[in-house]
């Protein structure tokens, strides 16, 4: 076994990617997340799992932007991004398109993310780094999972949270391919 570089890297992704193509329709809506890091590093996850549509809203820091370019290593270059002032507005959008809500947040009705089906279009709903999402969200939102947690911590940060989740949906579709 060998690590692979350049051209040999480059085609090995380039396979697999051709053999396991995505099939549920992911858009990502940040409410207010407001760290630059958090905002480049969800930015790379988006590419990394192909999500469809990014929507920043509220205060979350937008590009260009020095942390969200270099932490996200220029993928904001590449992902679907827009930003709306009123994340109400994404989601009610969002769910004009048919887009199943799903909240990413602890609630009294959510859900493990592992025991979650997750539709083929979904819409993955991210909030405030400290205070979460706002309740005007939430009663939009169809449904909410959460990530549990088996140390005295009550949370995850919002990017790795969201890459957990993210990551299981993606397995999810090729667990359900073959």
């Amino acid at each position: 076994m060998k690590q692979l570089f350049g051209t040999p890297l480059k085609r090995f992704l380039r396979d697999w990617r051709r053999s396991h193509k995505p099939v549920t329709d992911i858009a990502l809506v940040l409410q207010s997340v407001a760290y630059p890091v958090n905002v480049g590093s969800l930015f790379r996850i988006a590419d990394a799992v192909g999500v469809n549509r990014l929507i920043l809203s509220g205060i979350t820091p937008v590009p260009p932007n020095q942390t969200i370019t270099k932490v996200g290593r220029n993928k904001h270059t590449v992902v679907n991004w827009a930003y709306e002032e009123k994340a109400e507005s994404a989601v009610a959008a969002l769910k004009s398109d048919g887009y199943h809500i799903m909240a990413l947040e602890i609630t009294d009705l959510a859900t493990a993310y592992y025991e979650t089906r997750f539709p083929g279009k979904l819409a993955l709903i991210l909030g405030n780094e400290d205070h979460g999402m706002t309740r005007s969200i939430l009663e939009l939102c169809d449904s909410a999972v959460f990530v549990p947690m088996f140390g005295k911590g009550r949370s995850l940060n919002v990017h790795v949270t969201a890459a957990v989740v993210l990551y299981h949906v993606r397995c999810q579709e090729m667990t359900n391919a073959g």
